[in-house]
């Protein structure tokens, strides 16, 4: 896999901060939009065709967390929900990055009861939880770091419970050898629309493979997410179909109370999930547009007005951009409650 330079990931200037008059902060990265093309026979949701970006929509890029969708596929086609009694609500969680809010233990604590897995047989170690009023809460309690908080959590349940039922090594789940990691190595390739062996790996934040591919090719695998399962079409496709509607209907799962994700999965016509060292991905059903972002920053702050001014200028996603500036108001407010400064889009996306 070819090595990037910080001068290509840095990008272009997609948000910039002010305080006061002066211009504080520029937050640059890349923007890769992509329209799915007509799906025909085409088992798996249809091709797709870059139409806009900013910076380079063909950067090398980590998934992350975006991956935990694709990820979740094997689990889904291999029946692991109906063999253990696991509901639509166990899949949410398995496709997110849960924060440790009481909601999301109570359920991963359900799953590991269903499935049989142990929370020790987790790959990482114990942490506490993502969200601060979560972690305050425990504080307060006097409970302290466990597996369970982990933001994977949930994913990694509904692997392990795979491995247990297919008779695989559940100690080496996580080794890129292991079969379940070749398995979903196949349905990220195939969902990009690329070979295996053109894909990048590393290891990810919570110990598993992590796939590396052009920023466009994950607007790609959204925009095949959100695509309807087709008459014809693959199994996978219609497990994507089967995800796609548990993080719609349940996206407190998926990430959350404050989260981006969670608020455009509100929206019916949005499949949306976001990913460590600023990676976002969303698709727009409708419109059948999808599009992926990275953030050479690493942060999260400005994904929401970097997404706002993306729907702006494709003009698309009906009242989406006021829910999401109600949720995440672009004025930034002090410690005092003074409004000091705003958040402002400055990237301009090139259309092809």
């Amino acid at each position: 896999m070819k090595k990037d330079t910080g001068i290509e990931v840095l990008g272009v200037p997609l948000v910039q901060t002010t305080r006061g008059e002066r211009i504080e902060n520029v937050h640059s990265g890349h923007i890769a939009v992509v329209s799915i093309e007509d799906q025909g026979s085409d088992p798996m949701g249809g091709s797709g065709k870059i139409i806009a970006q900013a910076g380079d929509a063909s950067i090398l890029n980590y998934m992350r967390s975006t991956a935990k969708p694709i990820q979740a596929l094997a689990a889904v086609m291999g029946g692991v929900l109906e063999d253990y009694g696991l509901g639509e609500d166990a899949l949410a969680i398995m496709c997110g990055s849960q924060q440790g809010e009481a909601e999301h233990i109570a359920l991963l604590t359900r799953m590991l009861e269903q499935t049989g897995i142990q929370e020790e047989q987790l790959a990482f170690g114990p942490t506490l939880p993502a969200s601060l009023r979560a972690r305050d809460a425990l504080a307060a309690a006097g409970g302290g770091p466990r597996k369970l908080y982990h933001v994977c959590a949930g994913k990694h349940i509904g692997m392990l419970a795979l491995c247990k039922k297919r008779g695989w090594p559940l100690d080496s789940y996580a080794q890129p050898e292991h079969p379940l990691q070749q398995e979903l190595l196949g349905h990220v390739a195939a969902f990009a629309d690329m070979p295996q062996e053109a894909i990048g790996r590393a290891i990810d934040g919570c110990g598993l493979p992590v796939f590396a591919l052009p920023l466009w090719r994950l607007a790609l695998i959204y925009g095949r997410l959100a695509a309807p399962a087709v008459a014809g079409g693959s199994a996978a496709m219609a497990a994507a179909a089967r995800i796609a509607a548990a993080m719609n209907s349940r996206p407190a799962l998926v990430e959350g109370s404050g989260r981006l994700a969670s608020v455009m999965l509100g929206d019916a016509n949005v499949v949306a999930k976001s990913g460590a060292q600023g990676v976002f991905a969303f698709a727009l059903r409708r419109e059948k547009l999808a599009v992926a972002m990275k953030l050479a920053d690493g942060g999260e702050s400005a994904w929401p007005e970097a997404a706002c001014a993306v729907l702006e200028q494709l003009r698309v996603g009906g009242n989406l951009v006021s829910r999401i500036r109600e949720q995440f108001p672009p004025a930034i407010v002090n410690d005092a409650g003074e409004i000091v400064g705003r958040r402002e889009p400055c990237l301009q996306l090139t259309f092809h």
